[in-house]
């Protein structure tokens, strides 16, 4: 019998039948290496891919404005799966590449999705010099001698009708998540290690199908790798990346589970870039606003809360339809928050499903 296999269970199989959104909940196999308490970064190696962890990320965000007075976004995301832990340098190389990339207007939302695998050239990440990509898309270390490898990065990603360029100076420090790094994303405990750069300033152009727009901004990059980051019951999350008027900064993020609950947790970040862990559940997270995005009732509209710190902002989406239909579909896109702090930021919504009729 033929039996044709689809290609997302060849590409991320633990993900076919696992648990939680993408199946990150599901219990990694004991040759994976798992993320504890108490270890300490070490740079450049760490900007570099980690095989003996079974997913890792490198996720950046832009939030811009236009020389027509616009505000626009911009998204590049290199994911890495691990069928094994282990990298060799043939075809058969267990570890699996996906490529997101984006802009989002007021108006419109363009996208682009592509898929790779190690041992190729196709797709990759070096710490030294750092480069990170897959195909033509490339986020690309342009820092001088004697600076932290992501300093300086060249960013670029095409789509059909529509490509960036963008250039990217860390104006701070990277700041470790969690506990010096230690990321604890559930009441069970599983966690990740997690890092950010949200410091850089942007310029650049965006070439769309209307024109070219010359931008300037903020960038925030992500990175983060783990074995198993969610619990099994977790179905998804709401993540926000915030760039205060302050000069300040904060990450938060809500897991959501079967049952409705939520664990919350994030890091308030001052402008010389020292973190404060949030304790879990500190960060009150409410959804204000629904539109209906693909079939899918999502909140595009939060009140987000932080007492210790006088906070008490609401969310409002550049574009309510910033939908990434791809191989794990999910919502992405720039947003303003207004209220006791003002500012500009991303939000990312995962583990919407369609409404049942």
């Amino acid at each position: 019998m033929n039996v044709k296999v689809p290609l997302f269970l060849l590409l991320f199989p633990f993900a076919a039948f696992g648990q939680g959104f993408a199946g990150l909940g599901t219990t990694a196999a004991d040759n994976f290496d798992v993320p504890e308490l108490g270890t300490v970064f070490e740079f450049p190696t760490d900007h570099g891919q980690h095989e003996t962890f079974r997913i890792e990320w490198w996720y950046l965000t832009a939030t811009l404005t236009g020389d027509d007075g616009q505000d626009y976004g911009a998204q590049w995301t290199l994911f890495r799966s691990a069928l094994e832990p282990k990298r060799t340098e043939s075809w058969d190389s267990p570890q699996i590449w996906m490529g997101h990339a984006a802009i989002t207007s007021a108006n419109a939302h363009f996208h682009a999705e592509r898929f790779g695998r190690d041992g190729s050239g196709q797709a990759g990440v070096t710490a030294v010099p750092f480069e990170a990509w897959i195909d033509d898309w490339s986020m690309m270390g342009a820092a001088s001698v004697g600076e932290d490898a992501l300093d300086e990065i060249e960013l670029r990603a095409r789509g059909g009708d529509w490509s960036y360029q963008l250039s990217l100076e860390a104006t701070g420090p990277l700041v470790p998540q969690g506990q010096q790094g230690y990321s604890v994303k559930s009441e069970d405990g599983q966690s990740s290690y997690y890092y950010s750069q949200p410091f850089y300033q942007v310029s650049g152009s965006l070439e769309l199908p209307s024109g070219t727009v010359q931008v300037t901004g903020q960038a925030w990059l992500d990175r983060e790798w783990s074995s198993q980051p969610l619990s099994s019951d977790q179905t998804g999350w709401d993540w926000f990346s915030l760039h205060f008027a302050t000069g300040e900064k904060m990450m938060g993020f809500q897991l959501r589970d079967r049952e409705g609950e939520s664990f919350t947790s994030g890091t308030w970040i001052s402008v010389d870039g020292t973190p404060i862990a949030l304790a879990p559940r500190a960060l009150v997270v409410s959804p204000l606003g629904f539109a209906d995005v693909e079939g899918r009732e999502v909140p595009v509209s939060w009140r987000l809360r932080l007492p210790d710190y006088g906070l008490d902002i609401t969310t409002t989406a550049l574009n309510d339809q910033s939908w990434m239909p791809t191989l794990f579909p999910y919502w992405e896109g720039p947003i303003r928050f207004t209220g006791s702090h003002d500012g500009r930021g991303y939000l990312e919504m995962t583990g919407y499903e369609p409404a049942q009729n």
